[in-house]
């Protein structure tokens, strides 16, 4: 026993060598557990990690800090589904790693796939190392709904965004730009207030896909 108590001050007592070894291989092989657990968590949809029942209060946690640790690796301050739904990603549609070193990749919602949503949506570009944003010659870190009258839409009513490290030079590509890392990507696409078809499954975030 090292003094650990709920609700009490952590006692100034001398840990001897052979506890603060003890302490620090703990430390190491819950962060490894909870890793683990972050990448088990719900299901793969088209590449990416959906999953309900990650966020909420103490009482939808039930005590399973297992949980709540993932919870934390995959993003703090997260909400409940019925407040915001998150699906995440660090893979194309082929189950590949997404890296920006290496392609230029395309996300295309049909003309009538849009995040459903009763508020708003984005999609967040992250390092994949550090999951930091991305400086970029733009100053562009996602891409959302108010921003759809500024972006540019396919023939066919849908919408592609081009994921990729190096600025387009063609004038459609860059306005539907998201600037990546030039290395690993991690990606996260946010619903707030979801509709039921979000949450229920009928629909689905499209996969990332190689640029022709």
């Amino acid at each position: 026993m090292i003094g650990i108590e709920a609700g009490k001050p952590f006692p100034s007592i001398e840990l001897s060598d052979e506890m603060k070894a003890a302490i620090a291989k703990g430390i190491k092989a819950g962060a490894k557990k909870a890793q683990a657990k972050k990448s088990d968590v719900g299901k793969v949809v088209n590449g990416w990690q959906v999953s309900e029942g990650l966020f909420g209060d103490r009482e939808m946690l039930k005590g399973d800090y297992l949980l709540r640790a993932a919870a934390a690796l995959v993003g703090l301050y997260g909400n409940d589904s019925e407040e915001a739904f998150y699906p995440l990603t660090r893979m194309d549609g082929d189950g590949n790693e997404l890296d920006g070193s290496k392609n230029d990749y395309t996300l295309t919602f049909p003309a009538d796939g849009l995040p459903p949503v009763n508020a708003f949506w984005s999609v967040t570009m992250y390092d994949g190392k550090t999951q930091l944003l991305i400086e970029n010659s733009i100053n562009r870190y996602l891409i959302n709904s108010p921003m759809l009258p500024d972006l540019q839409k396919n023939e066919d009513g849908s919408l592609t965004l081009n994921i990729q490290h190096e600025e387009p030079t063609d004038a459609k590509a860059k306005a539907n730009w998201l600037p990546a890392p030039d290395g690993p990507i991690y990606m996260v696409m946010r619903l707030y207030w979801p509709k039921k078809e979000a949450l229920d499954g009928s629909w689905q975030p499209p996969a990332i896909k190689v640029a022709k």
